[in-house]
């Protein structure tokens, strides 16, 4: 099979580096994707896909073959916001080629793996690896704010449960196995308002804030200092409120970011958090993050999302070990995530057996000049199609 992907492949090359800038050009941050959405879906209508989904949330999904083993890529077309354009060395959205390399807004986080995974698909179909298979092309809306979300809206709308999922966000094509958890919590704290000019009046919900934040930054530390798979926890936004810039605030908010590792779960933090509240008066809760997809659709995220796992042992693991090997000579790396991906969704809640494999170097997520170097995603598109040949 190796010389029959590796021969498809030289034909669609250039196609699929086209395709690949072409979506990068299309700017589309979270609840913004329509037009890149509709681009895609024409592209998978040109590359001759059985089926192409355009669900209520507005992801994309080309389907390939109808036979009973069901098989999920999953690639999220949207991508965090640019808010440092001048300080590129790039246009951030203009797919520019430098080095063997390719530059932009979501070329690595992760374009790179639509753009591969849309034309693994044409190639599954080309080569017939389809027979007694349903593959999913996966291009989901809105994961960069609601990680896991798309995907279980899709799978409950049409009743679709794949046998197996490909979570193909950037791993420099080294195999990942699962990820971190994530979860968001708000904090609130009381003061009583008064005039600036007469502190003592009131009580400067701030300051009492500063307890917590205290205690927050040091069980931070706690974690950075220990040695193997570890949380992490941070304060990442706070709020006050008072009737104007001239008045004591009476309400503050801080919102955590808390890193989960397997075993942590809701039961295991609500100690954690009431530990770290212990003897004030504030309150707190998990976030519940709420937004509207291109459709108009709201979508609510209950920000706690678990730590998953998959078995080395597991059929998935080492199928994708011999569909690697096969068209590398070598095995690949088997890791972690740090970050949450769409996974959570699948093998955190759906109990889905999931893997990780993605072109491009997640460092470079999010970051300036992001980028991802071409034959990642020439070598992702040829393991997601030769994959399907081995489950």
């Amino acid at each position: 099979m190796k010389h029959k992907i590796e021969n498809l492949m030289s034909t669609m090359e250039n196609d699929l580096i086209k395709f690949t800038q072409d979506i990068i050009r299309i700017k589309s941050y979270t609840g913004e994707e329509e037009e890149l959405a509709m681009f895609v879906k024409d592209k998978m209508i040109e590359l001759g896909y059985d089926d192409v989904i355009v669900d209520k949330l507005g992801n994309i999904i080309g389907v390939i073959g109808n036979g009973e083993t069901k098989i999920l890529y999953d690639s999220h077309i949207d991508t965090v916001e640019v808010n440092d354009a001048e300080s590129w060395s790039v246009d951030p959205f203009g797919g520019e080629i430098k080095d063997g390399k390719i530059y932009g807004r979501g070329a690595a986080d992760m374009k790179a793996g639509v753009a591969a995974t849309v034309y693994a698909g044409y190639a599954i179909k080309k080569l017939g690896l389809d027979k007694g298979k349903t593959i999913y092309i996966s291009t989901s809306v809105m994961e960069e704010d609601y990680e896991g979300k798309s995907i279980e809206h899709f799978t409950k709308e049409y009743n679709v449960k794949p046998d197996y999922v490909i979570i193909c966000e950037p791993s420099s094509l080294n195999l990942a196995l699962g990820h971190k958890g994530r979860a968001v919590f708000r904090v609130d704290v009381q003061g009583l308002a008064a005039h600036g000019s007469a502190p003592e009046k009131g009580v400067n919900a701030i300051y009492k804030m500063n307890t917590i934040i205290d205690r927050v930054e040091k069980l931070g530390k706690k974690f950075m200092s220990m040695e193997g798979e570890k949380g992490a926890l941070a304060v990442t936004k706070i709020e006050s409120e008072a009737v104007s810039i001239n008045a004591i605030p009476d309400k503050c908010s801080i919102y955590l970011d808390r890193r989960l590792i397997k075993g942590e779960d809701e039961a295991f933090i609500e100690k954690e958090m009431n530990t770290l509240l212990e003897g004030t008066d504030a309150t707190w809760d998990i976030y519940n993050k709420v937004g509207k997809s291109w459709t108009g659709k709201e979508l609510i995220l209950h920000s706690f999302l678990p730590s998953w796992e998959v078995s080395k042992e597991s059929k998935l693991v080492r199928k994708s070990l011999d569909a690697f090997e096969e068209l590398n000579d070598k095995a690949p790396r088997m890791f972690k995530w740090d970050f949450c991906t769409n996974g959570v969704g699948t093998a955190g809640k759906m109990g889905i057996p999931t893997i990780g494999l993605g072109p491009a170097d997640p460092k470079v997520a999010h970051t300036r000049d992001e980028h991802c170097p071409i034959t990642d995603i020439i070598e992702a598109c040829k393991f997601y199609t030769n994959l399907v040949s081995y489950l």
